[in-house]
């Protein structure tokens, strides 16, 4: 039988958009799938309940039932660390890959590592998320040496309402983004936005490089399991950035 790449991906329990996306994304790629596990999420806020969601055992759990399907990578495909900190996705990256032996990453780490590889220090920040999560969010990257010089977010503490968000509504936030900052680059920072299309489609007409977060882990999750994301055409010049 010809050798498959298997991408294991971590996803929130009322997310419906990162599973039908990722697959779009890699329609027609040859022997390369992306299989799912779940984890309870269903509120994005700064309460105490909200961010105990983000404890790493539900994320061990799931990894470990990931491992029996033979997953070559296992992605978080979630922004939590944006606001709890991105020591957060490092520790369980490193928690996934001690229990199960597999390569890990998550959406987050790979937008950081895409802003490294092509320079980008002034971001915009496109999200669905409430006033005081983008806040927080924008003090981490801050924390990082990257500067948000425009932002959009919907004020939404969701998290199934996000995948209801039109994509004329986050085309319109972008091109807000884009004209208000001069960005290095924009980000469309949530996986249950459907984005990823928006950010193909945008990024040539505006001249910047746009990174929606779905497509950041599946161009990690790819490069840990030894696939070359290079493959994946059409959806955006992040497929193109080698590490």
């Amino acid at each position: 039988m010809t050798e498959r790449t298997l991408l294991g991906v971590l996803t929130p329990s009322s997310n419906t958009t990162l599973e039908p996306v990722t697959a779009d994304i890699l329609h027609g790629v040859e022997h390369v799938s992306a299989h799912f596990g779940r984890l309870k999420v269903t509120e994005i806020s700064l309460t105490d309940q909200a961010l105990s969601q983000f404890d790493n055992e539900p994320f061990l759990q799931a990894s470990r039932l990931l491992a029996d399907a033979r997953v070559q990578s296992i992605t978080w495909s979630g922004t939590s660390s944006g606001w709890r900190g991105f020591q957060d996705d490092e520790i369980l990256c490193q928690a996934i890959t001690e229990e199960t032996g597999i390569p890990a990453t998550t959406s987050v780490l790979a937008l950081n590592e895409l802003f490294a590889l092509t320079g980008v220090r002034r971001f915009g920040l496109v999200t669905p998320y409430l006033r005081d999560v983008q806040k927080k969010v924008i003090a981490t990257y801050a924390g990082a040496g990257f500067e948000c010089v425009a932002e959009r977010h919907l004020n939404d503490k969701g998290n199934f309402s996000f995948s209801e968000v039109s994509e004329e509504t986050i085309e319109q936030m972008v091109r807000e983004v884009a004209a208000e900052g001069q960005c290095d680059a924009i980000t469309i920072f949530c996986t249950n936005l459907r984005g990823a299309r928006v950010a193909a489609r945008l990024e040539k007409e505006l001249n910047i490089p746009i990174y929606d977060t779905v497509s950041t882990g599946v161009w990690k999750g790819m490069l840990l399991a030894d696939a070359d994301p290079g493959q994946i055409q059409g959806w955006g010049s992040l497929f193109l950035v080698k590490p």
